[in-house]
This record gives C-alpha cells, structure tokens and sequence, in this order.
C-alpha cells in the first residue's frame, strides 16, 4: 500500500505548477480547477522512488513538482500499469499510459529526460473513473 506525498494543480499550460493539500477529482473530467480536464490525461501521476532513481542518474536533486504530474506517490510502481486501476484516497483512477517525458525535463536539469525515459519513470496518466477529495497522505493502492 502506498500513499499520496504530493498534488499539484496546473493553472495554466507552461505556468507554474501550484502545491496544494487537497483537491478534488471529477470523474471523466479530471482535477478541478487543473488546465488540463477531460481526454484520456486527466491525471498524470509520478512515482517518488522512480522520481529519485532518475534524479539520482543525473547527480542532482531535482523537486519532483518539476515532472509537471498532478500527484506524487510512494509505495507503488507504475511502470507497465496501462489499463490497471489504481485508488487515490476514495478516487479510481484508470491508467491509460506512461507519460512520457518531454523536454522541458532538460530545462529542470541537463540530462532529466533521459534518466526518466526507462521504467516509466516519467509516470503514467489516466482518467479519473470515481471521484471525490484527494489529500495528502491519502492511501494508494492497486485494485
């Protein structure tokens, strides 16, 4: 079982990701009040210990809200969990992919790219399937 560590909303497209405590997920829609609502990326999720992995390759500390995901968890693996369904808190999350990392990741740290490229370690991106409040500290788990 893992846990959520960190939400982030993003205002805007290039603007800065904000950090917040809570927020709640609308089912087939998204974050509330995040640019990015509806599709099949209505939420990207990254993985501390494939976050640290990466930041690790590059020799530098980098702050995870630098991926851009709207969540950060520990305790559970993303890479390979297309089509899995995880549990946010009392959210259902259905994975689509691996989120691929582009190359603002460079711009947060020469090199950031490539280190996240192997293992999903970019993260994955989903569709919000049940949803309510998220918080931090919330439990994270695989159904």
């Amino acid at each position: 079982m893992g846990r959520v560590e960190a939400i982030w909303v993003k205002p805007g497209a290039r603007e800065p990701m904000e950090p917040v405590s809570s927020a709640t997920l609308v089912a087939g829609r998204g974050i509330e009040d995040n640019a990015d609502q509806s599709g099949r990326r209505q939420v990207t999720i990254v993985d501390r210990s494939a976050w640290n992995r990466a930041t690790a390759e590059v020799g530098m500390d980098v702050d995870p809200s630098a991926r851009r995901a709207n969540v950060l968890v520990s305790g559970i693996e993303l890479e390979d969990s297309g089509g899995r369904v995880m549990r946010l808190g009392a959210c259902r999350i259905e994975i689509h992919g691996e989120t691929k990392p582009c190359g603002r990741m460079d711009e947060a740290q020469p090199g950031l790219r490539a280190a996240l490229t192997p293992e999903w370690r970019a993260g994955a991106y989903g569709v919000v399937l049940t949803g309510g409040p998220l918080s931090l500290g919330d439990e994270v788990a695989w159904e």
